[in-house]
């Protein structure tokens, strides 16, 4: 078994999982409004990271999942500080495209503060919470581990995300709404694509010849 066979699909979860951690940043400015439920617009795209991440976490291992968030957490904070430069730098006289700017991808440090953090530890839980449960489960109850470990993983992301960011900026009425509302829509699309998740994981265990058993509390941060 060569290590290009072990890593022939990996590459292309890595880049999807970093991809969407920094879309669903970028679009979580906009705040929506359909019918009763408030969310920020990140809340469409960003259960994918979850998804990728049980994928790589079942098949490749926490660590491999671990570090494909520190390269996630390096990515977003990066694109936090190009944004803040440029956002900075003076703008030609002809150019009117200032406030724009400013004000869809100029930097609000409580959001990206909240983001970089949100993202480390929820994501961390997540992948965290699924290699535990699938070496104490001998790797039975796949669905289970996966709604399992996106519920400890999304409620934090979900509370500490909103506490940084939004905390003092309206009522806590609305506040506690959109918590709500962003969980149970995370926790939704999760459980709704969950066949198509197994599916997948089936066919790249199958394709890369892996199933990865890790006990993570051996490499929960190291």
């Amino acid at each position: 078994m060569t290590k290009k066979q072990h890593y022939s699909l990996y590459d292309i979860f890595a880049v999807l999982f970093v991809t969407t951690l920094l879309v669903s940043n970028i679009v979580s400015v906009k705040i929506v409004s359909v019918g009763w439920l408030t969310f920020d617009a990140g809340t469409v795209l960003f259960p994918l990271a979850y998804i990728v991440g049980d994928i790589i976490t079942e098949v490749y291992g926490y660590r491999r999942m671990r570090r494909l968030i520190y390269n996630g957490v390096a990515a977003l904070t990066l694109m936090t500080l190009t944004f803040w430069v440029v956002q900075l730098l003076p703008a030609d006289s002809s150019w009117t495209g200032q406030a724009a700017f400013e004000s869809t991808l100029g930097v609000v440090w409580r959001l990206a503060i909240g983001s970089v953090t949100a993202l480390f530890v929820g994501e961390i839980m997540n992948a965290y919470v699924m290699g535990r449960m699938k070496v104490a489960s001998r790797g039975r109850g796949l669905w289970w581990r996966m709604i399992g470990s996106s519920l400890a993983g999304n409620a934090l992301d979900t509370v500490i995300f909103s506490t940084i960011a939004f905390v003092g900026t309206m009522p806590m009425d609305s506040f506690w709404q959109l918590i709500v509302t962003v969980f149970l829509i995370k926790m939704a699309v999760e459980i709704m694509v969950s066949p198509l998740t197994m599916h997948l994981i089936a066919r790249v265990k199958k394709r890369e010849k892996m199933d990865t058993f890790e006990q993570p509390a051996k490499y929960l941060v190291n």
